[in-house]
Order: C-alpha cells, then structure tokens, then sequence
C-alpha cells in the first residue's frame, strides 16, 4: 500500500490509532497483575508420614521406593528428599521451565501409585500426598489474641474451621498452608491400667473397628403397601470424648464391662504436637497464602483482605488478625515508583523533543506516539497470556525513549523539507515519508529481531528475556505502524512553514527560540563533521581506538560482579534457627523467647511471628524460625532501618544466644526458589558411606567457604549428634515367651510413637483418632519397665525383650538426585556479588572436598550457575541476527560491519558504568545490553541508509559519508537523548525496587552515550571502508534522476561549489 494513502486519509489514520488505544485500555483492565510473572519451573511435592519411625527408618522405608520409582519422570530436572525424626516423609521434584504442572503432578502420581505395595501399611493408611508446590507467596497472617485470652489449638482449629475454606473459595488463590495441626481424639493409653486388665493397643484399635463405625441400616415399610415409611438411623462415629469415653473393651465378671475411660484419658486434642506458633509473644495461628498461576495477585490480596474482614465482624471478642508479609505492599510501592517513572520519563522525553524541534505541533506528534505505541502494548500481552510485573513495566519504560524515535524521525524530515524552502505541508509529509520509510521500517525489524529469537532462550532467564523483550519489541512495532499512519497524517493536517507566503520568517517566541538553538546547534555541527574529517583522515586513529575497546570490554566482562536477580528489600526478614542437639519443644520455645526478646529492640520492626519445631533445614523440636515484618518503607527511609541493617543487627548478637545458631536473610527476589536470598547447594556422598564422615566432609568445607572473602557466612544445620537410642529385640527371649518380635515393635510403636486408628466427625468436618500413651508414662528410657505385652495369658514388660544402647544420629536426613547429601546455605559478603559466591563455592569444592564427593546447586543459585554461562551466546545470536538482516537490507555481506563494529563501543559503555557505579552483570543488566544492541544499530541505520542512498545518487564516497553524517546528527542526537532522558528517573531511583531499576538504566545509559559518540564518529568512515571494499566486488550503479529531491539539491550544490 502506498503510504501516500494515509496522509490522504488522515481520519482513517486517527481511527486506526483510536482504536489502538481503545483495545488497549481494555486490555489494561484484564491484564493480571504480580510481582513477577511464575517464572519458577514446576515443583511437585510429594509428602507422607511414618508416625513414629525415626530420620534413617523413614528414608530406608519410604523415601528410597518413592524415589526410585519418581525417578526420571518426563521432564524432570531433578529431585530432593528429606525424612525427619519426627516420622515425616517430604519429596520435591523439579521440572524443566514451561512444563504443565498439571501434567507433572498426575505423571508423579503415576508413578507414586506403583511404590505404594512397597511402603509400610502405616504409611498407605495415612496416604501419600501429591500436590502442585504454588509459587507465589501472596499474604501470611496470623490470627492471635493480644491479651492471651484463647490458647493456640483454639486458635489453629478457628483459622481451620472458620478462615482456611472462605480463602480457599477466592479465585485467584491457589493454596493456603497452616502451621498447626487440627483437631484429633486423643487416646492417652494409661500402660498400667491396661496391664492390670491383659490388655494392649491393639485390642483398643480392634474395639474401635467394630464399634466407631458408620453404617446403613435400611427402612420399614419399604416395598410394602402401607400408610408409613420410617428410616432407621444408626448414631454412626461418635464425636465427644465422653462418648468415646463409654466404649465397652470387654465384659468382666460379674455383668459388669470395662468401658475405654477406664484405661485411658480421652481429651480433644491436637492431631501433632509437632509445632507452636506465636507472634508478639502470644500464640497465634499462622497461614501462608499462596498465588494461582495466570489470577491477578493485586485483586486476590485485596479479595483476601475483605474477607478477613468479614470474617472479623463475627470473631470472638479478643481476637484479631495481623498480617506479617503481604506482596500487595511491595507491589504497589513496586508499581508506584515504576508509574511515577513512566510519567518522569514522558515529561523528559517530550521536553527533550521540544528543545530539539521547537514547536509544539511538532512535539505533539511525537507524544501521541509515545501514549498510542504504550497503551497499544496492553493488546499483545493479554493475547500472549503476560502480566503486569516489574519486567514488563520496565519494558514499557525503556520503549518510551524508543517508541518517540519513529515520530522523532518523520517529524524531523517533514521540517528538514521546510528548511529547504517548501510551503505544503502535504508535500512536505509526502516527501519526507518517501526519504525515511526505508530506514523506519529497517531500523524496527532490527529492534525485534533481537529480542524475538533471544525470547525462545529456555528456563528462568529466558522467560526473562520473553516478557521484557517482546513486550519491547510489540511497542516498537506498534511505534512503527504509527510512523506510517498517524504521524504523517498529523503533519500533513498539523504542520507549518517556519516561513510565511512572503518567505518571512515568522517572529513569536518559538522562532526567536529556533533561531537561538540552530545557531548553537550549527556551532555543535560544525565542531562535529571536523572530527569525522580527522577520523576520515586519520583512519588508524579508528581503528587503534576499536581495538583497545574491544580489549577493554573483553577485560571489563570478566572483572564485573555477576549476579542473577539483585536483591531488594522486601520489607520482610527470615531467621532460621537451630537449638543444641537433643533440645526439646518447650526447651526450644523458651530459648526462641529469648531471642525474640532480641528482635524486639531492633528499629524498623512492626511485627515479629515465630514457629517452634520448623526452620529452613527442616522439622524438629530444636529447629526454630522467624518471620519478621518491617515497617512500611515511607516510615523508615534511613538506612539503618533498612532489611539488610535489621539483618546485620541480627547477625551482632546471634554469637551471644546460648546453645542455638542464628542465620538471617531475606526472601527470595524470584517465588518458588528455595526458602530465602543467598545461595544454596547440596553436598553429595556418591558412596552411601558413613553419615559421621559425610558430616566432617560438609564442616571441613562450611570452614574452607567461611575463609573466603567473598562470602560472608556459609552455614549447615546438619548434626549427627542428636541422642538417640538403638533399639535391639531379644529374639530367643521373644521365642521362649511364644511372642514374635513384630508383635514387640508393634507395641512399642503404639505406646510411644502414637497411631491413627480411627475418624469422628465433628464441627462439620472429618478428624482423626489418635492413640498414644499418656506422656508421663513414656520420659524416659526406664518406662520400658513399666509399658506390658501379652505373652499368651501373661503379661510381660517390654525391657524384658528390648534392649537399648545410647547412640547419637541424625535429626533429618535429606537426598539429592538419589544421593545422600547435606545442605549449605550462605550469604554473599559486602561488595561482592552472587556470582562471586558462586565462583568461590566452585574453586574452594576443587581444593577441599574428597574423592567420590561432589556437589549440586539447588534453587536460585542453580538457576544463576547455569544462566552465567548463557550472556556470550546471547550476545553472539544478537549480533549474528542484526548482521544478517542488514545484509539482506543493502544486499551485502561487507557494508553491515560499519554498523556491526560500532556495538562493541557501547556494549564497554554499560561495563564501565557498572564498575563506576558497583553494579552487578545480572539479568536486569543482560537485557538492557541486548536492547542495546538492538538500539545502537537500530541509530547506526539512520546513517548508513542515507550515505548508501547518496551514493547510488552520485556522490562519492566521502561526500556520501560526509553529507549522511550531517544530515542525521539532529535525528540520532534527539533520539538518544530522548531515550537517555527518558531513563535518566531510572538511574536515579531510590527505595522499593531500586537496585533493579539502576542496573537496567545504568547499562542503557552507559552504552547509549559511548556507543553514541563512537557511532557519530565512526560509522561515517566504517561505511567509507566497507563500501569501498563492496564496489571492488559489485561497482555501484548511480542515477541522480531517481535520487530524492533533498538529495538533488545536495548534489546541484556540491556542482556550485567545485
């Protein structure tokens, strides 16, 4: 279609941008909005209990047939295991990033299926769990009462009962996670009543079988020509303690019977006791929402927030809800400061455009682009499934600076056609559109070519890569669609000679304003062609400078910090925390309330939560964690309040809490990698050998890593020194007692390890029957003496048959792909980055671990080891791209490197802006370098496209050269400074989210001023060497006549002057 059609048609082209911005308000409104888009890869979680069984029970009796049969499921990257003492069984498996999770869970529970004939029957009555891990943390609350008054099983059962399924009702949640157990009948067997009676567990659980039952019982009158019918209904599972109180055991003599309430206590329990939770020093229920993929998390918090609130209205007196982490408050000052930036960045760029063309008509032109290429964005990410998150808000950031140089450019040559004396502003449109539509239309395939393929880069960075590059590449598109339609079409209707019919220049302020900036403009102009005559001159100059460059950039990658995500403060600390070995719950909880005590003095702190019994390493009654929540970011604006001040203060009296080890950090930047920030890995015993060895090996390496500068703590909780006994059966004791050992095992589970032996219903919902002995009857190890088994019509005590030996052991084993291994954790030291650590943690394993020892990365830092290694070949595929399209562009394979070697100019420009500026190489950085190539070839077009076309025309090749340079000095200068401007709020940024916005900027800015000086200046005689070469092979043909008017005019005077 000719373009012409559209500067006829000047109200189709209104309607077309209209409509542009019309579907894209509408777009806006259903985009989802998040943090970050789910760019974790798929977890599947897997999970069971062995009540009773001991770390090394549940990993030889549960883990290892779970995990072989799991093993190598489609997609899989890898898997992880841990079992406790506490009898739990939890077993993660990743996937490769894009797999569908739904799919992923029912291919693990396959496979979980076929391991169930080998699992203890204990387990398969429990069950085994397989669920979809939600990454994205939404919200966790607590729900306590300030004055005490409610104890936490009410608490826990209230949130369960009441809270948990309204929440689960809300769209775009996708899971809530409890720290609590729910309500449980409790059977506290008393071991001596049950001995005077010849009873054991076993008999408790058969009575249950046959009397806590459900049943049918039928109807009268059914079938039968009658006037009634009646049901009958059985009272079914009984509910009360009182009622399982009055469960008959046996008959005595006599007529009497022995009812349950006479051998044991029989109470409203707690199904585990396994955790305490507190907040402020009270108890408190905690929850943990989680984000369904693909919902609007700012919609569903605030969906959360009003049920709450509703459900508050009808709360017990004393009650009430405090949230702790909430990603609606990093969100929205996330987003605020980001919008603030897009209307800063707005406001920059126009007024750079105004400066540069010195009207306001033709300054509106360009605005409207930048309002219609913006909004016009919102179309294609609803359509491609996007969100609203910080990388796309970024993009939309960065394209302002690049969306206005589509409308900068036809703007500038419509008044480039003034200059030159033209009076129409239709001929003037038409005209311009025919000398620039080429290099729009080159210049933006360029753009997107180099982040469409980038964009199909697999896991995390390249879905990194895909939001934040195609959502670039579609502004700059829809820019360039409206570089065709509207902008045009606007200059046509719009536009005005500076001079009037008479050729008077007219006198208002904006003339007197033009006449000031052309003079200081043609001073700046002159000083420029006379350095590109020097560099024409002197081409070594050129060259020598590439070549140091080049060197320099070579240099600069290698010495710049490498990291994944920067990290930020999130308004949230973690602390996990390990008790001395041995340590029991209510040992560990006094010793947390010291520490809290702690916490509580340190400023910035607005609410402190704590779980007993759970900790980042795992479950045990001597783990602990803290969930800390800072005041909002308005309130503590001061560094020493801020997450990483707050951590170091922490970090000041861990040493000094008495027989527990402190390790603080902040969360994860990217949900569903791992627990918190820093780095991760897992040490590997490829041998199976000896947990004490394998434990000496990890501290051996723990001290090797603290050593090094670039960590600032290396930590591992794994102990093998937590008091355990051996439990050994007397066999020929067992044989002579007519009694199997099977039979002792079972006993000793029941009294000591506890059993779900049935289910009542109560408060509308399903819970179970616990059996267990009374706690006071099971201390200590000399109880065996006193808990019985039958021996035919004999009862007997257990030490008769069981001996035990003191040993010490794990309090959790873990596995990593299929190898026992230990986990370490760390954080990096002041001034150094993630990818420093990482690199220490690889020179120090070399060095220090043994043979058939090895090790993994797990979450995070996996994710970083393996993308690092990706940013040369990205960067390659980049150029290769822009390269081969301007090939096919000038129908060349030499004339391309005139704009291909002007790149590594500004790629040295972001290095050396990080090193000045102590910014990390990270994924923020990566993809404002690739960007920047694309932005750099993009400016280098507009030059070499106008000295091609003078040259065809006749000219020779240093006029060509010469007069492109000039031509398009005003051009490229207006389009980088808008862009730099445009990113100039960025790079100053500071508070919520501020680490990302620099990066990002910084590389932009860097690379845009040295690439933009190096282009201006080199580019001219780069193309003066290549086309050159080019006509050695292909002579040009030249044909003034079909040259463009401007260009004539160019060439007439050249004619004058000779």
């Amino acid at each position: 279609m000719n373009l012409r059609y559209f500067i006829d048609r000047p109200v189709l082209s209104i309607v077309i941008s209209i409509v542009i911005v019309l579907m894209g308000g509408i777009s806006l409104f259903s985009l989802p909005v998040e943090q970050y888009p789910d760019i974790a890869p798929p977890t599947i979680n897997v999970f069971t209990s062995y009540p009773g069984a001991n770390a090394e029970t549940v990993q030889k009796a549960v883990i290892i047939p779970l995990e072989e049969s799991i093993n190598g499921v489609e997609d899989m990257t890898y898997i992880t295991s841990s079992a406790s003492n506490s009898g739990d069984a939890s077993l993660n498996i990743y996937f490769k990033q894009g797999s569908n999770p739904d799919m992923a869970a029912v291919n693990v529970q396959n496979r979980v299926s076929t391991a169930l004939s080998l699992l203890p029957a204990e387990v398969t009555k429990i069950g085994v769990t397989t669920m979809k891990q939600q990454n994205a943390e939404l919200k966790t609350f607590a729900l306590y009462s300030p004055n005490g008054k409610y104890d936490l099983q009410f608490l826990n059962n209230y949130m369960k009962i009441n809270v948990e399924p309204r929440i689960k009702r809300i769209g775009g949640v996708g899971n809530m996670m409890l720290f609590g157990s729910n309500y449980s009948m409790r059977i506290w067997m008393k071991p001596d009543k049950m001995a005077q009676y010849k009873l054991i567990p076993s008999d408790i659980t058969a009575v249950l079988e046959k009397q806590n039952i459900e049943a049918a019982t039928g109807a009268f009158g059914e079938n039968y020509d009658n006037a009634y019918q009646y049901t009958m209904k059985y009272r079914g599972r009984y509910s009360t303690p009182e009622e399982f109180g009055e469960l008959v055991i046996r008959s005595l003599p006599g007529g009497k019977v022995l009812r349950l309430k006479e051998v044991a206590d029989i109470e409203l329990g707690d199904e585990a006791y396994n955790y305490t939770t507190e907040m402020n020093g009270k108890p408190a229920a905690m929850a943990m929402i989680y984000q369904k993929a693909g919902s609007n998390a700012s919609q569903t918090i605030n969906e959360i927030d009003k049920v709450l609130e509703e459900i508050s209205k009808d709360m017990p007196e004393g009650l009430e809800f405090v949230t702790l982490n909430d990603t609606n408050h990093f969100l929205k000052a996330s987003l605020k400061v980001v919008f603030h930036t897009l209307l800063e960045a707005i406001l920059l760029v126009v007024l750079v455009v105004y400066v540069f063309l010195q009207d306001l008509r033709s300054t509106f032109i360009p605005a409207v682009s930048i309002l219609v290429s913006i909004i016009g964005t919102f179309i294609f990410m609803a359509v491609a499934g996007f969100s609203i998150n910080l990388l796309t808000l970024f993009a939309l950031v960065l394209a302002i600076g690049t969306v206005v140089d589509d409308a900068i450019i036809v703007v500038e040559a419509v008044q480039a056609r003034f200059d030159m004396g033209y009076r129409s502003s239709y001929m003037a449109s038409n005209d311009a559109m025919k000398g620039v539509s080429s290099a729009i239309l080159t210049s933006t395939l360029i753009f997107m070519a180099v982040f469409i393929p980038v964009s199909m880069i697999g896991g995390t960075s390249g879905e990194f890569y895909k939001q934040f590059g195609i959502t670039m590449a579609v502004a700059v598109g829809i820019s360039a669609v409206n570089a065709f339609t509207l902008s045009p079409a606007l200059c046509a209707l719009m536009l005005r000679p500076y001079m009037d019919e008479q050729g008077r220049v007219k006198d208002n302020f904006a003339a007197r304003f033009r006449k000031a900036f052309n003079a200081t403009f043609d001073v700046l102009s002159a000083r420029y062609m006379r350095s590109v005559v020097l560099f024409m001159k002197h081409k070594w100059v050129m060259w020598g400078t590439m070549a140091v460059t080049i060197l320099l950039l070579v240099l600069l990658m290698q010495t710049t910090k490498k990291g994944l995500i920067p990290d930020e403060d999130t308004g949230s600390v973690m602390i996990s925390m390990d008790a001395k070995p041995g340590t029991s719950l209510m040992e560990n909880k006094r010793i947390m309330g010291e520490v809290s005590r702690q916490v509580e003095k340190i400023p910035g702190i607005a609410y402190n939560a704590s779980v007993t019994g759970y900790s980042f390493s795992g479950s045990g009654p001597s783990m602990g964690m803290f969930f800390i929540s800072l005041e909002h970011w308005d309130e503590r604006k001061e560094e020493s309040r801020s997450a990483r001040a707050v951590i170091d203060s922490i970090n000041a009296f861990a040493p000094h809490v008495p027989d527990a080890s402190l390790f603080a950090m902040t969360p994860p930047m990217i949900p569903g990698y791992g627990m918190g920030s820093g780095f991760e890995l897992y040490l590997q015993d490829k041998l199976g050998g000896n947990l004490k060895d394998f434990k000496q090996v990890a501290d051996n390496f723990v001290e090797a890593l603290n050593q090094r500068p670039e960590i600032e703590t290396a930590y591992s909780s794994f102990a093998t020194d937590y008091p355990q006994y051996w439990v050994d059966i007397d066999a020929a004791k067992c044989e002579q007692a007519g009694i199997s050992s099977s039979e002792i095992l079972q006993t000793l589970s029941d009294y000591y390890g506890g059993n779900y032996v049935s289910n009542f219903n109560r408060f509308s919902k399903l819970y179970r029957v616990q059996m267990q002995a009374s706690p006071e009857f099971r201390v200590t190890s000399e109880s065996l003496n006193h808990i019985y088994v039958r021996t035919g019509d004999e009862m007997a005590p257990l030490a008769q048959f069981v001996r035990l030996t003191k040993t010490y052991g794990p309090q959790e084993v873990s596995r990593f792909n299929l190898y026992n291994s230990i986990s370490i954790s760390g954080t990096p030291a002041k001034g150094y980055s993630s990818g420093d650590a990482l690199k220490a943690i690889q020179e120090t394993a070399e060095q220090v671990l043994p043979d058939n020892y090895g090790y993994e990365f797990g979450g995070i830092s996996r994710e970083e080891s393996q993308t690092t290694n990706n940013a040369v070949i990205i960067f390659a595929i980049c150029l290769v791209l822009v390269y081969l399209i301007l090939c096919a562009l000038y129908e060349s394979f030499l004339i391309p490197f005139s704009v291909i070697l002007a790149v590594p100019c500004g790629l040295l420009g972001s290095f050396l802006f990080a090193q000045l500026l102590g910014l990390e190489n990270n994924i923020y950085m990566q993809t404002g370098l690739i960007m920047l190539i694309g932005l750099l070839a993009k400016t280098a077009i507009l030059q070499t496209e106008y000295a091609v076309k003078r040259r065809q025309a006749g000219m020779s090749l240093v006029q060509a050269a010469y007069f492109a340079a000039k031509d398009r000095l005003r051009p490229i200068l207006m389009t980088v400074l808008s862009m730099i401007f445009g990113l100039l709020p960025l790079m100053v940024a500071h508070g919520v989210g501020a680490n990302g916005c620099r990066s990002l900027a910084s590389s932009v800015v860097g690379g845009m001023l040295m690439g933009t000086i190096a282009l201006l200046l080199f580019v001219p005689v780069l193309f003066i060497v290549f086309q050159y070469w080019q006509e050695k092979i292909k002579p040009v043909q030249t044909s003034k006549k079909d040259a463009d008017w401007a260009i004539q005019m160019e060439l007439e005077n050249l004619e004058k002057n000779k």
